[in-house]
């Protein structure tokens, strides 16, 4: 039977609020960017020294500022556009197509109540997570 994706969504977001799952995008271009920034104006201002102070202290900034900001999965799924969560969908309804189950609030019980397809679709999120996004993933509070 075919499920609207944001149930899927929400089947998605309660596994991972069961497991206490947080994850760190990482925006590795955004620190790239403020550290070539900040060599750059280094150099303007004073020369070949300015760029090795420039690019240390924009090194420093970067890395801070694109270190690990952790937020609920739930809150990264939610936020994905349509057609990320289609790709998570159709990962997840590989899983979950072969269960008989007649609506969502069904197929949510049926998962909740099985650890192993629980895994399995949690394998499917911390993949994607982990490949696509490129974030870095926690348990616990």
């Amino acid at each position: 039977m075919p499920i609207d994706v944001n149930d899927v969504m929400r089947l998605l977001c309660r596994i991972s609020e069961e497991r206490k799952m947080k994850a760190a995008v990482r925006h590795s271009g955004r620190g790239a960017l403020v550290a070539g920034a900040t060599a750059f104006v280094g150099g303007l201002m004073g020369g070949p020294p300015g760029i090795a102070v420039g690019g240390a202290v924009g090194g420093l900034f970067g890395a801070w500022m694109t270190a690990g900001q952790f937020k609920p999965i739930p809150q990264i799924i939610l936020e994905l556009p349509p057609a990320e969560q289609q790709k998570l969908y159709e990962d997840a309804f590989a899983i979950v197509r072969n269960l008989d189950w007649t609506d969502a609030a069904q197929l949510t019980a049926l998962v909740m109540g099985n650890a192993a397809l629980q895994q399995k679709l949690a394998a499917v999120l911390i993949n994607y997570l982990s490949h696509e996004l490129r974030a870095e993933i926690r348990y616990g509070e």
